[in-house]
């Protein structure tokens, strides 16, 4: 089976158990997406939520808006460079498709998220900044009745854990990296695809905005209290195990990461894992974003931490290492996997 008729499948039979995805008008396998990526359509870190989706929910992409590449084609995909040019390949839905330095707006964009929703269609956005904090945009999105989703806007119901992560009936497996941006989301969506291909109940859990836009469901945890961050770990699994008996949880950021290591922590003791997957860069020495410059820690390190912060409860251990080879050469990659 091909990887878009996996990933078919999967939406169906997610869909199907879950039925529609709280907070919009129609199930994931069926909207139709025009995804703004100004600027940013082809650079793999500003514009990973389009990338993301353009991978794994390929199917529900029918136009990409970048004036800069506007008249090219990416995957079949056509590329637009005005909202209206989009029209006639009937969308529904606009995705902001990129991250920005803050999570906020460029200030161009103002103008395109209202010719989005006056043209009729609904607006989903990962970034931090709010669609629904913005009165003219709410007003205009009533008036024209289509639907604002902030993809990282968490449950208003979330609590701390209470111990029900350890009382889940599957197997729960979570990314965890040696950096933040290393690749933990392709990681646990292209294990969870192949554990469909090999006919297990495999689950795929998201933790992020480009995840839950691939999903159609999840909760953003960079966006939680951070005393309810565990807690929306585990309700997580909870509501993945309804799905099937082999959870691959999403990672966040990375357990010595002098900024994100929070989120890390939180994700490790909320969702219970009984195993981890490391996954590591191949040639990255330096932690990304740190203004320390600290180096990334070794490999046996990273093991041994991982292991030992795991709940008393339920030792976690590494069962692999997955190696993003992406910038070293074909014979360095193969290298790096057989060492």
């Amino acid at each position: 089976m091909r990887t878009g008729d996996v990933v078919a499948t999967w939406l169906q039979s997610t869909c199907s158990k879950r039925g529609a995805v709280p907070g919009t008008v129609m199930d994931p396998s069926q909207k139709r997406y025009l995804i703004l990526a100004e600027e940013f359509s082809h650079d793999p870190h500003y514009g990973k939520t389009l990338r993301g989706v353009m991978r794994y929910r390929r199917e529900s992409v029918v136009a990409i808006l970048d004036t800069r590449r506007a008249g090219e084609v990416d995957d079949g995909v056509p590329i637009v460079a005005r909202v209206d040019d989009a029209l006639c390949f009937n969308p529904d839905t606009a995705l902001v498709g990129v991250v920005t330095q803050g999570g906020r707006f460029p200030a161009d964009w103002r103008a395109l998220l209202r010719t989005c929703v006056s043209r009729g269609l609904h607006l989903e956005n990962g970034l931090h900044v709010r669609l629904k904090d913005d009165p003219e945009l709410v007003e205009l999105a009533r008036r024209h009745n289509v639907e604002l989703r902030d993809l990282r806007e968490p449950p208003t119901d979330l609590s701390t854990a209470t111990g029900a992560n350890l009382d889940v009936d599957a197997t729960i497996v979570l990314t965890v990296g040696s950096d933040c941006a290393i690749g933990k989301m392709t990681a646990t969506c292209e294990l969870d695809l192949e554990a469909r291909r090999r006919g297990l109940e495999s689950v795929f859990v998201p933790t992020g905005q480009t995840g839950i836009a691939i999903a159609g469901w999840g909760i953003a945890v960079d966006a939680v209290v951070p005393d309810f961050l565990a807690g929306a770990a585990e309700r997580l699994v909870v509501e993945g195990a309804q799905l099937g008996n082999l959870l691959w949880v999403e990672g966040q950021g990375a357990i010595l990461h002098p900024i994100y290591s929070g989120v890390t922590l939180g994700l490790i003791h909320g969702s219970a894992p009984h195993l981890y997957v490391l996954c590591h860069e191949v040639g990255r020495t330096q932690v990304e974003g740190d203004p320390t410059h600290s180096p990334v820690p070794s490999l046996a390190e990273l093991v041994d931490l991982h292991e030992r912060m795991s709940l008393k409860l339920r030792p976690a251990k590494v069962a692999c290492i997955a190696l993003n080879t992406a910038f070293v050469s074909e014979d360095e990659a193969r290298a790096a996997v057989a060492a």
